[in-house]
């Protein structure tokens, strides 16, 4: 067990730095993944198959909300137990993990591929001309999300366990099979959309089938055994119990997107929804490296909460805010100066241009202040406490965000549309930091200064 001492002994920024290195590099190279699809299917197959995989991107939300509840939830129970000194339990979570992906992506993509046209159609507003795109896309995904739920889920236990550069190669590797393959199938087999569907999902199946080795071979600090595949309800709970936090906020993201879709296709045609969607990408480019940071953070904050040293919870909890406010700062100056240069690596068209723009900087104006909402809430999650976790991400994505885009496109168009997005990351900016204040307050009276 030295490898989980050091969690508890060691330098606590040289920890999050050992661990958030790589876990950063990995969100990056998980952002790149999207962000590289989208410029080859922009400028390889045009404009209405990106707007195709922007208004379909709702449903490989929902995909990827499955796989945090179980994934996510799974990491922060083997965290704390590992700190707690309860291998048994950690290994009991990762098995119960593994059957829990299995029965949820069966009832999942089932439902979705049996009413995949009615989606699309009555509740994403695709429009005939873009359906075809949208439905060779979806129907590829979809048959091989088995493969994202494995290869995503439970690399969040390797890295929970204690392991971040098997973690990071997990997602390098899927990543560059993806970038390679998107060429290959595109551009020189001219299989269009459907060939970026077909690579996303053969880079999915190299990152499950890795993953799934590492554990059968017991190269970690845990095992699959399949004696742990059996269902307990006890493991069941405490997974569902802390996940149900990203899994509503990934849900409550798929919402947002459906509405932004809605709106944006009312006031600015296909071409505006094209732009969302280079808006979502770049906004993505940004929060990933943040969500590394707090996927570094996490074993180290579930570790020690477990272990009772709520002082070094803290230290990691100040740091990692730190390092993600800078990032967001970099991000915030990059859009600002260089939105026209950075819609055109995805397409070269006039109007995508001058409204990608303006949503660009209007829509990542508070971007500053992401980076401490994200860690914060993602705070709460790593100790446990996912109701808060939930209270933060539901209100940022759902509570303020869907009504102020409503409220505001209804008086300012288009730019209200993207003015709802500051406007929201404010209200749960302030709210966070409220309930934080208290949290650490709590903490410090525990350790008695």
């Amino acid at each position: 067990m030295k490898q989980r001492d050091e969690l508890e002994e060691d330098k606590v920024s040289s920890l999050l730095w050992r661990f958030s290195i790589p876990a950063v590099t990995g969100m990056m190279v998980g952002a790149m993944y999207n962000v590289v699809d989208s410029i080859f299917v922009g400028r390889g197959v045009g404009e209405i198959a990106l707007t195709a995989v922007t208004i379909s991107f709702p449903l490989m939300t929902i995909l990827m909300a499955v796989g945090m509840l179980v994934g996510l939830g799974a990491a922060s129970v083997v965290s704390i137990s590992l700190g707690q000194k309860d291998k048994f339990k950690a290994e009991q979570t990762l098995g119960n993990a593994l059957t829990m992906m299995l029965v949820f992506v069966l009832s999942t993509t089932g439902f979705i591929l049996w009413q995949l046209d009615w989606l699309l159609v009555s509740c994403l507003g695709v429009t005939a001309d873009v359906l075809p795109y949208a439905n060779d896309f979806m129907s590829i995904i979809l048959l091989g999300s088995l493969f994202l739920h494995v290869g995503f889920g439970l690399n969040a236990v390797v890295r929970a366990q204690g392991d971040p550069k098997t973690a990071l190669a997990t997602q390098v590797m899927s990543a560059v099979v993806n970038a390679v393959l998107n060429y290959i199938f595109i551009f020189s087999f001219g299989w269009g959309i459907k060939g970026s569907a077909t690579a996303t999902v053969i880079a999915q199946a190299v990152a499950a089938a890795w993953v799934m080795a590492h554990f059968i071979r017991g190269q970690g600090v845990l095992r699959l055994r399949w004696v742990h595949l059996r269902l307990r309800w006890r493991i069941v709970k405490d997974i569902v119990r802390i996940g149900v936090a990203p899994f509503l906020m990934q849900i409550g993201a798929s919402l947002v997107m459906v509405v932004f879709n809605l709106r944006v296709m009312v006031f600015g045609g296909s071409t505006a929804v094209a732009a969302l969607g280079i808006v979502n990408r770049v906004l993505m480019l940004v929060v990933m490296p943040v969500s590394g940071i707090s996927q570094g953070a996490q074993p180290i904050i579930g570790y020690n909460y477990g272990a009772k040293r709520y002082d070094r919870v803290i230290e990691a909890l100040k740091k990692s805010i730190f390092a993600s406010t800078i990032i967001c700062l970099v991000g915030f100056v990059g859009v600002e100066f260089f939105a026209e240069e950075i819609v055109r690596l995805f397409n070269d068209e006039p109007r995508l241009i001058e409204i990608g723009a303006t949503g660009l900087r209007v829509f990542l104006m508070l971007l500053p202040i992401i980076g401490f909402q994200i860690i914060s809430a993602n705070y709460f999650q790593a100790i446990g406490k996912a109701q808060y976790a939930i209270l933060f991400n539901i209100l940022r994505q759902v509570l303020v965000l869907i009504p102020m885009v409503y409220l505001l496109s209804h008086f300012f168009g288009l730019m209200g549309v993207w003015l709802a997005g500051p406007i929201s990351d404010l209200a749960a900016a302030l709210l966070t930091g409220i309930c934080l204040r208290r949290n650490i307050r709590h903490f410090a009276s525990l350790r008695g200064t």
